[in-house]
């Protein structure tokens, strides 16, 4: 006999057909039909953040908002960095104040290096250090039939925004981290299995997962980790800004789960690699993909 709240986890959240249209980038959640869920009615924080300061890129949406929402649950105060968004990004905001936290909202651009160095520095002039950095903000491009498809300016933009903005965030923000700070920047199981419809995308996670490896041998040397989480699909604003509506209505259903995850599904493995539960993971690459293997 299950106990009461035992379910099957491919029943746990909505399956496709997905309802929406395709926008234009960047996506904004305010306008999808089949909003995801980031946990605004089921995550329960445990104090295991309690008074450390998150700086969370992309948090307007999507995993972003479901973490900052988790953070903010388990007393951390969250400084959220967002591109243009603000319909979203207010959201976020209105989420970690209600959980009694503070919220500090940091719109730009992060494929500009001066934005990075801002958001770095706004956040620690209002909060004072950074004691966890996650690194999840990305664009995705339309998919595409043949690479040749992608040109020079997506390539390039892609690259700074997923990519090169964590070298320019990792390095301004180091040398305000302490012991016991952690790192966590966002992959994707494209870096493994890499789709050539977003083969820009797919190689910049790829970068992701080899930036996390090396800056791990080197940070905890002063005491401070660096990990990475690799999700599979997950339903988010990203997906309507990259797909064709059939697309869209069938996103996830080839995952073993037959359905894509939630950003509320991808939340609590950030908590555990924030947290001191997770002292002696470093360099690792956590696949949240629903049973894809990574390799």
């Amino acid at each position: 006999m299950k106990s009461p709240t035992q379910e099957d986890p491919k029943a746990q959240a909505k399956r496709p057909p997905f309802r929406d249209a395709p926008q234009s980038a960047p996506g904004h959640e305010s306008k999808m039909r089949d909003k995801p869920d980031h946990g605004e009615e089921s995550y329960r924080g445990h104090d295991r953040l309690t008074d450390r300061v998150a700086l969370v890129t992309g948090a307007d949406s999507g995993i972003g908002r479901a973490v900052a929402l988790a953070f903010a649950r388990e007393g951390a105060d969250v400084a959220i960095s967002y591109l243009s968004e603000h319909d979203d990004a207010k959201e976020t905001e209105r989420l970690v104040t209600a959980a009694g936290r503070k919220a500090l909202l940091l719109p730009g651009d992060l494929s500009e290096r001066a934005t990075c160095d801002r958001v770095v520095g706004a956040t620690l002039d209002a909060f004072g250090r950074i004691d966890i950095l996650v690194n999840n903000a990305a664009y995705q491009g339309k998919e595409v039939e043949k690479v040749e498809e992608i040109d020079d300016e997506r390539v390039e933009h892609t690259f700074r925004v997923n990519i090169i903005a964590m070298f320019h965030l990792v390095r301004r923000a180091l040398p305000h981290m302490k012991e016991g700070s952690t790192i966590i920047n966002v992959a994707s199981i494209q870096a493994y299995q890499p789709s050539s419809s977003i083969l820009d995308y797919a190689a910049t996670k790829g970068a992701i997962v080899t930036f996390t490896k090396g800056l791990a041998e080197e940070v905890i040397e002063r005491g401070i980790r660096a990990n990475a989480i690799a999700p599979g699909p997950v339903w988010t604003p990203l997906i309507v800004q990259s797909f064709s509506q059939e697309r869209v209505k069938k996103f996830g259903e080839q995952s073993p789960m037959e359905r894509p995850a939630q950003p509320a599904e991808m939340a609590p493995a950030f908590v555990f690699l924030a947290s001191d539960e997770s002292r002696y993971v470093n360099g690792e690459v956590l696949g949240l993909t629903g049973g894809k293997p990574l390799a």
